[in-house]
C-alpha cells in the first residue's frame, strides 16, 4: 500500500476550517487561552508546524495569529486558496445544516460559503447543498432594515471570551463579524477597531451602524459595541443586550449604573448605503 504524501507547508501553505466553530488557541496547548475563533468556510495562511497536533496560522480576514488543531481544516495549495476566495456568501441562520453524501452538518451564522450558486456550493469533489438564508454583501444594498436583521441574530447570545459565534462571543468578535457579512474587514480587538472610521463628534449625531468604544480607568479600549437609533447601543456584556447610551457611556437599568465609559464614537460604514424605511429603525429592535 503506497504511503499517503505528506502536504507541505510550501505546497500547501493556507488551510480552510470545516468544523462549524474551531477555538485559535494563543499558545499550541488545548489549555490554552481562546484568543478568537474560525467560523466554517473562513481561511488561514499557515506559518508554522508544531509536531502532529498544532499549526500556527494567521486568519486571512484580519490578520490574527494564533495556533489551531490542523484536524479541524483542510489544508489548501495557493491555488485553491485563490480560487475559494472569490466568491463568498455568508451564512444568515444562526444555525442551519448543509447536506453532503447523505451526511448533515450544521453551520453557525457568519458561516462563509465559498462559491455558492444560491443552492449548493462545491469543496474538493463534494457538493454540499444549503436551504438557509446567505447575504452576499458585494451584490446586496445594506439597507437599514438589513442590518437590523443581521444585528438581531445576535440578540441575547452569551459572552464568551474569544468567540465569534452566536453561541458565544465577545464585544468585538460581535462588531467584526456584523461588518464581515456587510462586505467591511474589521480586525479582531476593539483596540484595533478604533483605528478606522471617523470621529463622530456628539452622541447625539451617532447613527445606527456606528461603532462606540469604551475605556477603562488607565485610558485602554476595552469594550465595543454598535449604535442603534434614539441612544442606544446593542453590545455583548454578559449576553449581547440593548442598554441606553450618553456622553458618558452605557447605562444598564438592571443595575442602574454606568457599566462602560464612553471614549469615541467612529463611523465606518457607508450609510448612504443604509437606506432609511418609512419604518422608525428604533421600532424594529425588541
Amino acid at each position: 500500500m503506497a504511503k499517503r504524501k505528506k502536504k507541505t507547508l510550501e505546497e500547501y501553505p493556507y488551510g480552510i476550517c470545516m468544523v462549524s466553530v474551531a477555538p485559535i488557541r494563543r499558545k499550541p496547548d488545548d489549555r490554552s487561552e481562546i484568543v478568537s475563533q474560525m467560523l466554517f468556510g473562513e481561511q488561514v495562511e499557515i506559518i508554522q508546524k508544531k509536531g502532529k497536533n498544532w499549526l500556527a496560522i494567521k486568519c486571512i480576514w484580519d490578520d490574527y495569529p494564533g495556533w489551531i488543531d490542523p484536524k479541524q481544516i483542510i489544508r489548501l495549495t495557493e491555488k485553491d486558496h485563490k480560487k475559494l476566495s472569490e466568491n463568498g456568501q455568508y451564512a444568515l441562520e444562526v444555525q442551519n445544516s448543509i447536506l453532503s453524501d447523505n451526511r448533515s452538518q450544521s453551520i453557525l451564522l457568519g458561516s462563509t460559503l465559498p462559491n455558492f450558486d444560491g443552492i449548493s456550493f462545491s469543496l474538493f469533489g463534494k457538493k454540499f447543498v444549503y436551504y438557509g438564508q446567505v447575504i452576499d454583501p458585494i451584490q446586496t444594498v445594506i439597507t437599514t432594515e438589513i442590518f437590523i436583521k443581521i444585528i438581531k441574530k445576535y440578540l441575547y447570545a452569551p459572552y464568551l471570551w474569544g468567540g465569534r459565534s452566536p453561541f458565544g462571543i465577545d464585544c468585538s468578535g460581535y462588531t467584526q463579524v456584523v461588518y464581515k457579512m456587510c462586505g467591511y474587514a474589521l480586525p479582531r480587538d476593539s483596540a484595533q477597531q478604533i483605528e478606522h472610521g471617523d470621529t463622530v463628534a456628539f452622541v447625539e449625531e451617532a447613527r445606527l451602524g456606528d461603532l462606540a468604544f469604551f475605556e477603562n480607568k488607565s485610558g485602554e479600549i476595552i469594550h465595543v459595541g454598535i449604535v442603534i437609533d434614539d441612544q442606544k447601543i446593542i453590545h455583548a456584556s454578559g449576553q449581547v443586550r440593548i442598554d441606553k447610551l450618553d456622553h458618558f457611556g452605557i447605562y444598564n437599568q438592571e443595575i442602574r449604573k454606568y457599566s462602560h465609559k464612553l471614549r469615541v464614537i467612529k463611523r465606518i460604514l457607508d450609510l448612504k448605503q443604509i437606506k432609511t424605511e418609512e419604518k422608525p429603525a428604533e421600532s424594529l429592535i425588541v
